[in-house]
């Protein structure tokens, strides 16, 4: 019999109104940090914004190398603060980026807001198939396409409403870096396995 479940599915359907919290495991992000973003930095004497934090799994570790983070959702998970992103605006500038996991379906709008709000760059973590979509290239890629498109070479595992140490998944994510200034070509990155190094017990603790 096919497993269904939410952490298996290529494929991943969420309602209109669902919150579609699917949290990152923190090893995931320090993997990007370090493979990926690290060529930007460093970053203790930046901000960054991180708008779509659930409970915070992502926001934590922007800490470990942000000297400034900020957080916020759109629903109360008892972290960060509660705001809209796209009902509520930040002011343009407002950080130097914006780091995020956001909802699939609002994805591009996030990038859109995320270009006016940071001063350095956005960078946005998608399920790999967001890059493909004819109206996704003219409305976003065309005219504003990436500086990075860095693809995980291991699977990272995202289960709905929660972190699961032992959830296997057949989704493949990938990490979209736009710069505000710079090259308007994309380059492409992968990003290697990096479970093993940067997971830790204690971000599995309540």
């Amino acid at each position: 019999m096919q497993n269904r479940s939410h952490a298996v599915m290529a494929q991943r359907t969420e309602a209109a109104d669902s919150r579609d919290d699917f949290p990152t495991p923190p090893w995931a992000t320090r993997g990007f940090m370090k493979h990926v973003l690290a060529q930007f930095g460093p970053f203790k004497n930046q901000s960054c914004l991180e708008p779509a934090c659930g409970a915070g799994h992502m926001a934590k570790v922007l800490k470990e190398e942000f000297g400034e983070v900020r957080a916020s959702d759109a629903y109360k998970y008892g972290y960060g603060t509660v705001r809209n992103y796209l009902d509520v605006p930040y002011e343009a500038n407002a950080v130097d980026w914006v780091i995020t996991n956001p909802p699939f379906r609002l994805a591009e709008d996030f990038v859109h807001r995320s270009l006016v709000v940071a001063r350095q760059g956005v960078a946005v973590l998608v399920r790999t198939v967001f890059i493909e979509s004819v109206g996704r290239y003219r409305n976003l890629f065309e005219k504003t396409p990436p500086a990075i498109c860095a693809q995980y070479t291991e699977r990272v595992p995202m289960v709905k409403g929660r972190l699961d140490r032992k959830a296997s998944t057949a989704t493949g994510y990938a990490w979209l870096v736009w710069k505000k200034s710079g090259s308007r070509s994309t380059r492409l990155a992968w990003i290697p396995p990096s479970r093993k190094a940067f997971e830790r017990d204690s971000d599995y603790s309540s």
